[in-house]
């Protein structure tokens, strides 16, 4: 399989989720289970692998991590600069 990286990671959206998640003071597998919620199948693992930066993030699963923390994709991306409120 074809390895994508961008600047010596799998993905952009990591760090934001990182900070996301303990803004919220969710754990990675609290974090899990609400995406699972939301229809992305994903366990504590790939949240842990998504913050490090070495799992690509899916599409839906960008999609319900907007919809569970409120913010735009283009802030998970890092197009938007502004800080999400609180």
């Amino acid at each position: 399989m074809r390895r994508f990286q961008f600047e010596g990671k799998g993905n952009v959206s990591g760090d934001r989720v990182r900070e996301l998640r303990l803004r919220a003071r969710l754990s990675q597998s609290a974090l899990a289970a609400k995406m699972q919620i939301e229809g992305a199948i994903i366990e504590q693992d790939a949240i842990s692998r998504i913050e490090s930066g070495s799992r690509l993030v899916t599409d839906y699963e960008l999609l319900a991590l907007t919809r569970i923390f409120g913010v735009s994709a283009d802030w998970l991306i890092g197009s938007d600069k502004n800080t999400p409120r609180d």
